[in-house]
């Protein structure tokens, strides 16, 4: 039997109170780690009700076989609480450090306000880590778009619209899931496009991201 896509879950927060901790989704067996008595399944992060991470409480049953529920039985767990999210203060942009889940909750999540202030205010040039394999990406946010705006493209579709990354989501839809994102300097809305040009490429040279990375020019 094939288990669920979609796997959340729960800690208990006293008493019969649970509250959501964290969402997988299943991408398939690994067949190499199976036993005669285990399966093994590779579970990565997933971005469903990221909203919601942390906030949501239900109630949980008291049946006997209570440590895990189908879709179905959980679907009917009283709703106890949806907690006022708690707002996530911006770091600075020298310490953005996020992965591409976070990077959903940046764009869409109203605890990130203060993020989407910030990001949308400067132009910048910024740095995507594969960290399944180590390549890197170099790219730049310049004129009306500012960060806040190139990073919303990849937060829709994984990639933004890239070759290289295109070609890793195309070949797996999931695989953007492994992208860590972060930003290596910004400039002033005012700032020429040119002279974030040359930035971009100095550091497309200093990482190699030409040679060894995801850069296709």
């Amino acid at each position: 039997m094939a288990p669920p896509r979609h796997w959340l879950i729960f800690m208990a927060d006293g008493g019969r109170r649970s509250r959501l901790l964290v969402a997988y989704e299943n991408h398939g067996e690994v067949l190499s780690e199976r036993t005669s008595t285990s399966r093994y399944f590779d579970l990565q992060p997933s971005g469903l009700l990221s909203a919601l991470i942390g906030r949501l409480v239900v109630e949980w049953s008291t049946d006997t076989i209570n440590w895990r529920k189908s879709g179905h039985a959980a679907a009917v767990l009283p709703i106890i609480e949806i907690a006022d999210p708690k707002v996530v203060l911006f770091p600075g942009f020298d310490r953005v450090l996020i992965t591409y889940a976070e990077l959903q909750s940046v764009i869409s999540d109203a605890r990130y306000g203060g993020w989407r202030t910030a990001l949308g205010s400067v132009q910048g040039i910024y740095l995507i880590a594969d960290t399944s394999t180590g390549q890197l990406y170099v790219g730049k946010a310049d004129g009306g778009e500012r960060i806040l705006g190139r990073w919303s493209a990849y937060a829709r579709d994984g990639h933004g619209g890239n070759i290289a990354l295109k070609e890793l989501t195309g070949l797996n839809s999931a695989h953007a899931a492994h992208f860590q994102f972060s930003i290596l300097r910004v400039f002033g809305p005012s700032v020429p496009s040119a002279e974030i040009d040359e930035a971009e490429s100095h550091f497309k040279d200093a990482l190699l991201t030409r040679r060894y990375g995801l850069n296709r020019n």
